[in-house]
């Protein structure tokens, strides 16, 4: 995908810590494992999925106990739940001989013990969200407001990252907005490195037909595709305001085709309390010509890719939260992207030179701004080459993924080559 970058010439043996393998850390892995020299390990409570070089350590958390915990404690004693069997797998490991030069983990309860079980590895973690009672994600739909219960239980909810913070040696934030949510305090211990985009890989390809056989889906004719990608449809990432905004799009274009990617589950925030899912609250709620719509639910990389590549216009949108990936990836690829002009979006769109911003909460002004993109396409090129710099000049992985092992290598004491 990309070539291996110039880093320094060392021997590792590192430690990842992430539920669901491989996470964040999938090029930093690939990279270490690469060298036969270096040993990497991976504790994980994900059983499939594997990367050639890298040794899993599977671990299982232990079932509650079954009396009913008070609800501001409930994600503090999942990440308990987690970090104690993430420090069982690591003394399973000590006692087979492994002593890593460096512990690298998701601040997602694995850590919490890792320092009783290597008092003298230095451990980083990588912190990838705070939670705030105001101005973030916390409040920001009005029809949720924040009362006195949900600022005690959001100070609850960063126990775990607090207990992450003063017991590592230091940091990985992958963006300023996102670090900007964690206590000034402890900002001297977090570097603001972005995972990485694999830009040789994300590429534009103009002649590319979107055709996925095993779904169905062959709008190799289509005049005009719309896409939308988003790990679950939910409402952090402004699924029912896109399919509120479908409804319009499709009524002013005729000949549109609109295609949605992601799981049809919640994976942030709250599931709806009637059981619904809300993609079926909103194929309930709004007249779509389902002829034109297409989900896909989840998909491989290659299949992703080609939406991306075939895309007219991409739509992304989410709460001021943590940014994600398939932003980042549409503009290597090219797309001209509209997204919801919140502030982890501003840190990198600059409305009408790389990217057009929204307002989030408005369906119609997004459905008004996608026609009109559609309309001119021929003057949307100097957006989507500008899109494609802005993530080759500042989210290239041949350039951060060095400034990781670097860092990576100076924390755990080690010297290298140049």
């Amino acid at each position: 995908m990309n070539r291996p970058p110039p880093v320094y010439v060392i021997v590792m043996r590192i430690l990842f810590l992430h539920r669901n393998f491989p996470g964040q850390f999938l090029h930093l892995a690939r990279f270490y494992a690469r060298d036969p020299g270096n040993k990497v390990v991976f504790i994980t409570e994900r059983q499939d999925r594997a990367i050639p070089g890298v040794l899993k350590a599977i671990y299982k958390p232990a079932g509650r106990d079954g009396s009913k915990p008070h609800p501001y404690l409930r994600a503090y004693e999942e990440a308990i739940l987690h970090g104690q069997a993430a420090a069982r797998a690591a003394l399973d490991l000590k006692r087979k001989g492994f002593m890593p030069d460096i512990i690298f983990g998701h601040t997602w309860g694995q850590n919490l013990f890792m320092k009783d079980v290597f008092p003298d590895t230095p451990l980083v973690g990588y912190f990838e969200w705070f939670y705030n009672a105001h101005g973030a994600d916390v409040g920001f739909d009005p029809a949720r407001p924040v009362t006195i219960d949900t600022e005690a239980g959001v100070r609850i909810k960063n126990s775990h990252i607090l207990v992450d913070l003063s017991t590592c040696d230091a940091g990985i934030c992958p963006t300023r907005w996102q670090l900007e949510q964690f206590p000034a305090a402890f900002h001297h211990k977090i570097n603001v490195i972005h995972d990485g985009i694999a830009t040789d890989y994300f590429t534009p390809n103009p002649g590319v037909r979107l055709v996925l056989p095993e779904l169905g889906i062959d709008l190799s004719d289509a005049r005009e595709t719309v896409t939308y990608v988003s790990r679950g449809l939910e409402p952090y990432r402004g699924f029912p305001q896109f399919m509120d905004a479908c409804a319009l799009i499709l009524e002013k274009r005729p000949h549109c085709h609109i295609v949605i990617v992601g799981e049809d589950k919640v994976f942030y925030g709250s599931n709806l309390p009637d059981g619904r899912t809300y993609k079926q609250k909103a194929l309930e709620q709004i007249n779509l010509d389902m002829s034109r719509v297409h989900f896909t639910g989840y998909i491989p990389y290659d299949k992703y890719l080609k939406v991306l590549q075939a895309s007219s216009v991409h739509v992304y949108l989410t709460y001021p939260f943590v940014l994600s990936w398939s932003m980042l990836e549409a503009m290597s690829a090219g797309c001209l992207v509209l997204a919801s002009g919140t502030p982890p979006v501003r840190e990198v769109i600059e409305d009408g030179r790389n990217g057009i911003l929204f307002d989030f909460f408005s369906p119609a002004e997004l459905a008004d701004k996608v026609c009109d993109a559609l309309e001119h396409r021929n003057d949307m090129m100097a957006i989507r080459q500008q899109a494609r710099k802005t993530i080759l000049d500042r989210y290239d992985l041949k350039d951060l993924l060095p400034r990781q092992v670097k860092l990576l290598t100076e924390i755990a004491g080690k010297k290298g080559l140049p």
